[in-house]
């Protein structure tokens, strides 16, 4: 790992003067995906924090998530505020940003991590899982080319972050002696919590500062919200988020093939609803 940081992309590789500015400047679903996700990405500090404190002890966790996990993370929150200011330049995004943080910092809390070190470890494989499908999903409901390359970066991060967090996973798996059934318990729930507070408060945030004579409409944000989730569902890759999904579950072949049917259910239910 210790190359890892002078390997990754920088913000400068990406030539925002490239970007088909007529293309999407009119996209509201596209600008609200956007701008959501650089609240969510630009807050990844305080999560970070919360992180190192739970593992404090375990130094190649902890070294990992504070100088390479929390860096790409901001650096998504960066770049993918510089894509909003190139194209919505009149959306006050420090600003909104700031009413979002005040927020989100109430849903960080080392308190709501799992009991275990394991099983943190399993909920970290599903929300990597839930980035890398709606970033996938995202590049490949545009054909602007800037945002493109933006996102398929991003989701690429965050397919690499899923490695390291599944790699850590079982080591503590082992140490726990942690059986399936826990392990399902918590994918289970994770995956049922992706679409909770943090998603909720970012498009909120965005919409008070894009549209404030809507906010207060629940019909509108509700429209909003649906018509975001159905591009993520219009262009995901089933197979590989299911993969993803699995994989902590360490299941023989033929046990996967006779409940892949349910699980792929279960999780269009929750990333596509």
């Amino acid at each position: 790992m210790a190359g890892q940081a002078s390997e990754h992309w920088k913000i400068e590789d990406l030539d925002f003067s490239r970007i088909a500015r007529e293309q999407v400047r009119t996209d509201e679903n596209l600008f609200y995906l956007v701008a959501s996700a650089s609240f969510i990405e630009s807050g990844s500090d305080l999560y970070t924090q919360n992180l190192v404190d739970f593992f404090r002890g375990d130094d190649e966790v902890t070294e990992w998530l504070s100088n390479h996990w929390e860096q790409e993370e901001l650096q998504h929150g960066r770049a993918l505020r510089a894509y909003v200011d190139h194209v919505w330049p009149e959306f006050p995004w420090e600003s909104a940003y700031r009413g979002f943080l005040d927020e989100y910092a109430t849903y960080c809390k080392v308190e709501l991590l799992a009991p275990t070190r394991a099983l943190e470890m399993t909920a970290r494989c599903v929300v990597e899982t839930g980035t890398a499908t709606y970033y996938r999903a995202m590049a490949r409901s545009t054909t602007e080319p800037v945002l493109r390359d933006l996102a398929t970066r991003i989701a690429t991060d965050e397919v690499n972050h899923y490695k390291h967090f599944y790699r850590f996973f079982r080591r503590y798996r082992a140490q726990e002696r942690l059986n399936r059934f826990r392990v399902m318990g918590t994918i289970g729930r994770r995956t049922l919590e992706l679409k909770s507070e943090d998603a909720d408060c970012a498009v909120r945030h965005v919409l008070q500062a894009r549209a404030p004579h809507r906010a207060g409409d629940a019909a509108y944000v509700q429209q909003l919200s649906a018509h975001m989730n159905r591009t993520i569902r219009t262009h995901l890759s089933p197979a590989a988020t299911l993969k993803m999904l699995m994989r902590p579950l360490e299941l023989p072949a033929r046990v996967q093939t006779v409940i892949q049917y349910p699980i792929r259910q279960f999780m269009e239910h929750v990333f596509l609803r």
